[in-house]
């Protein structure tokens, strides 16, 4: 059996943090699907662009919307994606139903621009869920304080959310409070709590790259700190995600069949070449987890992961790596705080590059 698929056995899910024409058209991932048991797709715009500026698939698209002066860019952008984004939800519509909700979700990004305004977020959110008309959408919505207010009012609309940009314990606090709130007011206005999915989109491997930065100006035994703390932050993380969702808080909830708030490992791609190409996934392996994995990582785990339980291995482990970069002057909060800005930042360039694209001028073809 394939290491993906045993991870599915020990209830952990595996999407693809990546989408585009090539892989709907030429059927990379239906294989995918059937295959390695993913489940789910995410995208963002720093995907679409690679996707639309490679891929051929969108050219001819691409060329008659920009002969549509009375378009605007970001209407040009939303017109390549959209289709793509009902596709891979029609291709994961049966896994969905087979499961009743559990798997089968495509994420589409509202505009980082919108990352600090909650209520253009808000309606930019409710714009994109109905011009995609589909159950198993969510709706990713950065975990910036106005994200959180927005993530709030939107649950209580009855929207599925992907909350993305989270880097610290303290996001993922915020993050599930507002989660709950939102359900409340959705339930107590008489929604059902079962047709509400949200999950937990925690960045990983950018942690690690702020933090090692940090201890190798410290230098000396500090250095024995690093790589190790993305995979420390998860492990807490999903302390904290037992605590809130299996505890008191979220009981009554539970008993009308809600769904908690699956944490989802972002930002699962080694970026140091001297760490392993399973660093973010190897060691987070548990159930009512989901892991986001680029094509390269997928292949890496598919070719020689090791799928056993290993999340609620070594948390004290976890606990002591932040106890130490404390003792060092390095404030996991702050670094979480950092990377979210530094995060809407570049995916808002990404956005930009991205528009770029549907400005340029039709090329001409001898």
């Amino acid at each position: 059996m394939s290491p993906l698929l045993e991870l599915h056995a020990q209830g952990q899910r595996v999407w693809l943090d990546n989408l585009s024409r090539t892989l709907l058209c030429e059927g990379v991932l239906k294989r995918m699907v059937d295959e390695d048991g993913v489940a789910g797709v995410t995208s963002n715009p720093t995907i679409f662009f690679k996707a639309i500026s490679e891929s051929a698939y969108y050219r001819e698209d691409l060329a008659r919307l920009k002969s549509d002066p009375k378009l605007s860019t970001e209407e040009r952008y939303e017109r390549l994606a959209i289709p793509d984004i009902e596709a891979a939800c029609d291709l994961l519509r049966s896994l969905y139903e087979k499961t009743s909700g559990e798997d089968g979700y495509v994420s589409l990004e509202v505009s980082p621009a919108l990352a600090y305004d909650a209520g253009k977020t808000v309606a930019a959110a409710q714009r994109l869920r109905a011009a995609v008309g589909r159950d198993n959408l969510l709706i990713k919505v950065p975990g910036t304080p106005a994200g959180v207010i927005a993530v709030e009012e939107l649950i209580g609309k009855g929207l599925s959310i992907n909350v993305t940009l989270m880097f610290s314990l303290e996001h993922v606090r915020e993050v599930a409070q507002a989660y709950i709130r939102g359900l409340a007011r959705w339930t107590e206005g008489g929604g059902e709590a079962r047709k509400v999915k949200s999950v937990a989109s925690l960045f990983l491997s950018r942690v690690d790259t702020l933090v090692d930065r940090k201890l190798d100006a410290i230098g000396d035994e500090a250095l024995a700190l690093r790589g190790k703390s993305g995979v420390a932050l998860a492990k807490l993380a999903y302390q904290e995600y037992k605590s809130i969702f299996k505890g008191a808080e979220f009981a009554r909830l539970a008993e009308r069949s809600a769904r908690p708030q699956y944490m989802l490992w972002a930002s699962t791609g080694a970026k140091n070449p001297a760490y392993s190409d399973v660093l973010y996934v190897e060691p987070l392996i548990g159930p009512e987890t989901i892991n986001t994995l680029p094509d390269a990582t997928l292949a890496a785990f598919r070719g020689h992961g090791r799928a056993t339980l290993t999340l609620e291995r070594d948390v004290d482990a976890a606990r002591q790596q932040f106890e130490a970069l404390t003792r060092r002057g390095i404030d996991m909060g702050q670094v979480g705080e950092i990377l979210q800005a530094e995060g809407v930042k570049l995916f808002a360039q990404s956005f930009e590059q991205l528009l770029g694209l549907m400005a340029e001028p039709v090329k001409e073809t001898a």
